[in-house]
C-alpha cells in the first residue's frame, strides 16, 4: 500500500479490522517499527480526535510527531498548472508537498470540502495535489469527499459490539445548525458495502447523498420506519448534495431519541450537538457506542500507518 485515501486501498476490511483489534491489546508490541521515523500532521481545518487518535497512534508505533495547522500558520497554496500567481497565493502545492515530504517520513492531510463548488471539492485539490507531489505517503485525515480513518474505527467498533449475523444497521441524517460536509457519511456508506449486513439509509427528502455513492442501496424517507428493529443506528448529519452544500431545513423531528432508538446501539463520529442531533438521553445512555468509537480511531490510525511502516 502507497497511500491511505480512501477504503479502496483496503485490500480486506475484515483482517485489518482483526489486526487493529490485535494492536489495541497490546498497543506499543511494535514500538520499533516506527523508530527514527516521523509522522507529519497538517490540518487544514479543525480537529480534536482526529488530531490527538493520529498522533497517540504514531507514538504506539514509536514514530516521532510534527504537527502544522495550515489554516493560520502556513502560507496560501496554489494547486492550478500554470497559474500566474499574482493574486492571494504564496506557494505552490509542487513545491511545498516536496518540501514538507524531506521534513517526515509519512503525511496525513486534513482538508474539509468547502461546500461552495462541487465540483472543486471532489477533485480533492489538496489531498490529490499532495499525493501527486509528495515523496511519502499519504494519509486522509478528512477530505471534501471521504473520512477513511472514521469509517475504518467504525467497522472495529461493530465488530466489537454486533452479537449476530447480519445485524439491521442505520444511518439517519439529523438536523444540524450548520451545513456540514458528506465525507463521514459518504465512507460509512462505502464502510457498509464490505459488511454482511441489512443496510438502510433515511433521510428527509432533498438530502440525498452523491447518487453514485448510494446506488443500489435501501433508501427510506421514513425515519421510523427506517429504524424499526435496528441494531446499531448511525446518525450524522450532512448538507444538500443536489443543492450543493445547504441546508434546506432543520427538522427537529429527526432528532434521534431514545424512542426511535430502541433497543439498538447509538453510533457518531462526535462532535455533536447535544438535544439538536440527539437527546441527552440516547448520549448519556447505555446503548450509547459514541467513546467506544473514539477510542477505537487510535487503532484504526495505528494500524494503517503500520501497515505503511512496513
Amino acid at each position: 500500500m502507497r497511500n491511505y485515501l480512501s477504503l479502496n486501498d483496503i485490500d480486506d476490511l475484515s483482517s485489518w479490522v482483526e489486526e487493529a483489534r490485535k494492536l489495541k491489546q497490546n498497543p506499543t508490541s511494535h514500538k520499533n517499527l516506527g523508530e527514527g521515523k516521523t509522522l507529519c500532521l497538517l490540518f487544514f481545518n479543525n480537529s480534536l480526535r482526529t488530531r490527538l487518535s493520529t498522533q497517540k497512534a504514531a507514538l504506539n508505533l514509536g514514530m516521532e510527531v510534527i504537527v502544522m495547522n495550515f489554516g493560520n500558520e502556513g502560507w496560501a497554496l496554489e494547486y492550478g498548472e500554470g497559474t500566474v500567481m499574482d493574486q492571494g497565493t504564496s506557494e505552490h502545492i509542487k513545491e511545498a508537498a516536496q518540501v514538507v515530504s524531506q521534513y517526515c517520513d509519512i503525511i496525513a492531510i486534513r482538508a474539509f470540502a468547502g461546500l461552495k463548488d462541487k465540483e472543486k471539492d471532489e477533485a480533492e485539490e489538496v489531498l490529490i495535489g499532495f499525493k501527486k507531489y509528495a515523496l511519502v505517503p499519504v494519509v486522509n485525515m478528512e477530505s471534501s469527499v471521504g473520512h477513511p480513518l472514521q469509517a475504518l474505527a467504525d467497522a472495529i467498533t461493530l465488530a466489537e459490539q454486533h452479537t449476530k449475523k447480519n445485524p439491521k444497521i442505520v444511518l439517519s441524517w439529523a438536523p444540524h445548525p450548520k451545513a456540514l460536509p458528506h465525507a463521514v457519511a459518504n465512507s460509512f456508506v462505502g464502510m457498509m458495502r464490505l459488511q454482511d449486513a441489512e443496510f438502510v439509509i433515511t433521510h428527509p427528502k432533498g438530502y440525498e447523498l452523491n447518487p453514485a455513492i448510494t446506488e443500489g442501496l435501501t433508501i427510506e424517507c421514513d425515519q421510523k420506519k427506517a429504524c424499526e428493529n435496528a441494531d446499531f443506528i448511525y446518525v450524522k448529519n450532512w448538507s444538500s448534495y443536489s443543492d450543493y452544500g445547504k441546508v434546506l431545513h432543520q427538522d427537529s423531528d429527526w432528532m434521534m431519541t431514545k424512542e426511535k432508538l430502541g433497543d439498538a446501539k447509538f453510533m457518531h463520529c462526535l462532535p455533536v450537538r447535544r438535544n439538536v442531533v440527539v437527546e441527552d438521553a440516547v448520549l448519556d445512555g447505555g446503548q450509547s457506542l459514541v467513546i467506544a468509537q473514539a477510542n477505537n480511531r487510535t487503532f484504526a490510525a495505528q494500524v494503517v500507518l503500520k501497515k505503511l511502516l512496513e
